[in-house]
């Protein structure tokens, strides 16, 4: 029987304060507590203890969005209550989730029923402590008495950066109420066609009876005689056959089940569960029921920002978790905190595979004090005990980036051992990145999950660390692109010291710049603070009108490096997946817009976000076209091989068709069919296509296709050429006095300095890329968000472009920006980052003078070794040399001269 507590309590804080609460509910919702302060705010190096300066205490919070109401501390939430349960039961307290909770009734404090965690539920039982007049008071504190303060505030499962550090009880809250003797849990285990059953069986009193199970999973209902003193007991039935027809849990495909134990003359317990293997396919791959699979992974951090907590109800979470389906995921990695049991339910529901983890972070001393140990060591269990029935649990780490000694690492160990002992239907590991994967390989972990193995990277982007080299790390910034590169030799290395699944880290992260209208959208405890001061500065720079076209540019890009970053991933044979950071915005951390999604958890209204776009690519199934480049001069041969990923459940045949295709060109062929089976990266041959018939510049698309599935790549062809400058035209590469002779004259002037910073001191240097995750996090990079391109411009009419930088524009877009006092009209403006919203650009034209003039920061002539640099130097001439070649815009001989050197 259950008995709600669901109502209207009285909460007393620390200052004394009284305030009515409703629950379930948190003191923000309720709106109780004090105004969120600006030295608040996260600092990259708080958590190390070396933060360089303190915020102050007054200032807006720019690094996330503010809570209207914070409370830090113990907080006394109590009611007085007129139940009175029948005689002779017994009567449990059960809340949800919480944070720390003390109970008392009538100031006598009970002790927990079951071990306490942030993740699980708390369990009391008080039996024969109500007599129809009771003042029952909990106190909820989330400053974690004698817990790893330090360690969960900076986990998402209590950071201010996402969820929020909230205080009060979420989920059901009730009294229940049951008999002497009753079944407290039924976990199943299944291995191969078996399984094993483990009841747990609560006895006020001794009992004599028998233990049935029943389920239409089984081949046959089971019993045993039992014979128990009071306590708890457990009856273990092992390896009991399923039936021949039970249909397997798997990827996409929920098939449940339901299991009674029933215990002689008492009430029945009947849990759901699936049938499920997840493990190594014995070759050092990820496999489901024996199937090799490609993770696919995105990491949700528990960004909620309408309530400040995850959902607590089933229904909530299946729309979650289509909402990810929908862009090609197939696991989520919860990033330092546990969901509620509603999410793992909902995974089952959908095939959606899970990854929690403890609500741990602890970049340098993680488990060697002793509260931190003994805590997280009973969260490991209670949410293997609590979680056992769910298959979509396949997987867990102890904590996010953990850095420990040998004491810390001694304890990891111990807790795997004890997961292993306790649960060996899932897969453990010591942590996600490791040390950032610059440790010693931790070989009794399941799998590995990083950004790196030693000097060995995982992942195509990363932040720089040298401020005198402020690019980003990494190939996509820092390699001629091509569409071949993958992780091979990273896994040769791994695979010298470690056999079991290896999957990359928080791959991605690239900025994009944020959407104005979502403010709309913020109705509950939060307030959007940080993103209404970058509006304001893009009011104050008169961008408002043409900001969207900002935003679809950034966002074009990030899908663009979000794609390498995938296809590099899968064309790399022993890898067994990908874990995205991330499909959703990030509030926090310096405010890292990161995402397809907003942090509401919607698609952007922009096409780039659009979920059928990224499932594209990021799906279990894709032709990869291996390009050398994707720029080529007519006449030259595109080939190039063709892969085939397969990570679905049926093997893939037929011939592979190709076309190229844009204005005025319709090439192609076909390869001869194959068998690309399951579970592989299969070679379907060598495409080869000439392009000598064509005499134009043009942008068009390579489309690849066997069976139902297909994939498209853009490549750029240009007419051979080495650009001459024309006669009517001063080039340059200094702001001399001939130069504004020139122009006094009427003349026009082509400025086209060396990229670099002694030649152009106030400029930035920019990359391929939008920023990696925020410059809030990583400073050192210096905030390029890309090219917005003025694509209808009559100069790119012999240069086929978009508005937003793509991979014919790499070798110019990593060159740097100049940096201007106001904002000027550009032919190519860089981006910035919006927490610095300079004015910037790449390419311009304006009056100067009597004269007219072309400012190029992207040192072409110093580029002519690429087909795209020539071709767009050649395009600038051919403007420039014509009657279109009429700037608008005037600018001072000043100014350009304090700009170029």
């Amino acid at each position: 029987m259950i008995y709600s507590l669901n109502g209207i309590w009285q909460a007393k804080l620390n200052d004394g304060t009284v305030h009515s609460m409703s629950l379930p509910g948190t003191l923000d919702e309720n709106k109780i507590g004090y105004p969120d302060r600006g030295d608040r705010q996260w600092h990259p190096d708080a958590g190390l203890g070396n933060a360089e300066a303190a915020f102050d205490p007054q200032a807006q919070i720019r690094t996330r969005f503010t809570r209207k109401y914070t409370y830090e501390g113990a907080v006394s939430i109590s009611k007085r209550m007129t139940y009175q349960p029948p005689k002779g039961a017994r009567v449990f307290l059960e809340a949800e989730r919480a944070r720390w909770l003390t109970l008392l009734i009538d100031g006598v404090k009970i002790p927990h029923f079951t071990m306490p965690s942030l993740s699980t539920p708390h369990v009391f039982e008080i039996t024969g402590r109500l007599n129809g007049d009771n003042e029952v008071t909990l106190i909820s504190d989330n400053s974690y008495p004698d817990m790893p303060h330090d360690s969960i505030v900076y986990s998402s499962a209590a950071t201010d950066e996402t969820q929020t550090n909230w205080n009060g009880i979420l989920g059901y809250f009730r009294l229940c109420v049951k008999e002497q003797v009753f079944c407290s849990s039924v976990r199943i285990y299944p291995k191969g066609r078996t399984v094993t059953v483990i009841v747990e069986i609560c006895a006020g009193v001794p009992y004599d009876g028998e233990v049935t199970l029943e389920s239409a999973a089984l081949k046959k209902p089971a019993s045993k005689a039992v014979s128990l003193t009071e306590g708890i007991s457990v009856v273990v039935f092992d390896e009991l056959p399923v039936a021949e027809e039970v249909q397997l849990w798997d990827e996409y495909e929920g098939n449940l089940y339901q299991m009674t134990a029933k215990l002689t003359g008492l009430e029945a317990k009947t849990v759901t569960f699936g049938v499920r293997d997840f493990g190594s396919d014995g070759g050092g791959r990820l496999a489901v029921n024996g199937r090799t699979i490609f993770l696919r992974s995105e990491a949700n951090c528990a960004v909620f920002p309408e309530t400040g907590y995850p959902p607590m109800s089933e229904a909530e979470w299946l729309d979650i978790l289509k909402q990810y389906q929908s862009y090609g995921v197939n696991c989520v990695r919860f990033h330092s905190y546990c969901p509620p049991e509603a999410a793992f339910a909902a995974a089952d529901r959908l095939g959606m595979m899970m990854q929690p983890e403890l609500s741990h972070w602890n970049p340098e001393t993680a488990f060697e004090s002793e509260e931190s140990f003994y805590y997280y060591r009973q969260e490991m269990r209670q949410i293997l005990l609590n979680m056992a029935n769910h298959p979509s649990f396949v997987m867990m780490t102890f904590g996010n980036e953990l850095q420990a000694g040998d004491l810390g690492h001694t304890r990891m160990r111990k807790l795997l051992a004890e997961a292993h002992e306790l649960d060996a239907t899932r897969l453990y590991a010591e942590g996600s990145n490791v040390h950032y994967g610059r440790h010693e390989m931790e070989l009794d972990s399941d799998f590995y999950t990083s950004q790196r193995y030693s000097s060995d990277v995982l992942r195509g982007t990363y932040a720089g660390q040298d401020k005198e080299n402020p690019r980003l790390g990494g190939y996509v910034n820092n390699r001629y692109p091509d569409a071949r590169m993958n992780y091979n030799a990273a896994m040769e290395c791994i695979r010298s010291v470690y056999d079991r699944p290896v999957f990359s880290f928080e791959v991605g992260q690239f900025e994009v710049l944020p959407d104005f209208d979502e403010l709309k959208d913020f109705k509950g405890i939060t307030d959007p603070v940080n993103l209404r001061i970058v509006q304001e500065s893009v009011e104050k720079l008169g961008l408002t009108g043409e900001w969207k076209r900002y935003v679809e540019a950034s966002g074009e890009l990030a899908r663009i490096g979000y794609r390498e970053e995938i296809e590099a991933a899968m064309r790399t044979e022993k890898l067994s997946g990908i874990s995205l950071l991330g499909l959703q915005d990030f509030p926090g951390q310096g405010t890292a817009l990161v995402g397809m999604m907003n942090s509401h958890l919607r698609p952007k209204a922009f096409p780039f976000a659009a979920p059928k776009a990224f499932k594209s690519f990021f799906c279990d199934q894709l032709p990869l076209v291996l390009l050398p480049k994707y720029t080529y001069e007519a006449g030259e041969q595109l080939v190039a091989d063709v892969m085939v990923a397969n990570y679905g459940k049926r093997d893939i045949t037929g011939p592979v068709i190709y076309e190229l295709k844009g204005t005025g060109v319709s090439l192609g062929g076909t390869l001869p069919g194959r068998i690309c089976p399951v579970g592989r990266l299969t070679k379907a041959g060598t495409l080869e296509i000439s392009t000598d018939t064509i005499d134009f510049a043009v942008r068009l698309d390579l489309i690849v296709r066997i069976g139902d599935i297909s994939n498209t790549y853009r490549v750029w062809v240009y007419p051979p050429s080495m650009p001459v400058c024309p006669p009517g035209i001063y080039e340059t590469r200094v702001f001399d006095q001939k130069t504004e002779a020139v122009l006094k004259k009427g003349g026009k002037v082509y400025l086209a300095p060396p990229s670099s910073k002694e030649n152009l001191p106030f400029s930035i240097q920019a990359q391929f890329t939008t920023d990696f995750w925020s410059v809030g996090t990583f400073s050192v990079q210096e905030g390029g968000m890309g090219q917005l391109i003025d694509a209808d411009h009559p100069l790119f009419a012999n240069f086929p472009t978009e508005t937003h930088t793509n991979w014919q524009w790499w070798p110019m877009a990593s060159q740097r920006a100049i940096i201007f006092k106001e904002p000027v009209k550009a032919m190519i403006t860089e981006m910035d980052s919006y927490a610095y919203m300079r004015p910037m650009a790449q390419l311009l034209e304006c009056r100067c003078g009597n004269g007219s003039l072309i400012l190029s920061s992207m040192g072409l002539q110093d580029l002519q070794q690429y087909p795209e640099a020539r071709a767009l130097l050649g395009a600038i001439y051919q403007y420039m040399d014509s009657e279109l070649f009429k700037p608008e815009q005037e600018l001072e001989a000043a100014m350009i001269r304090e700009l170029v050197r």
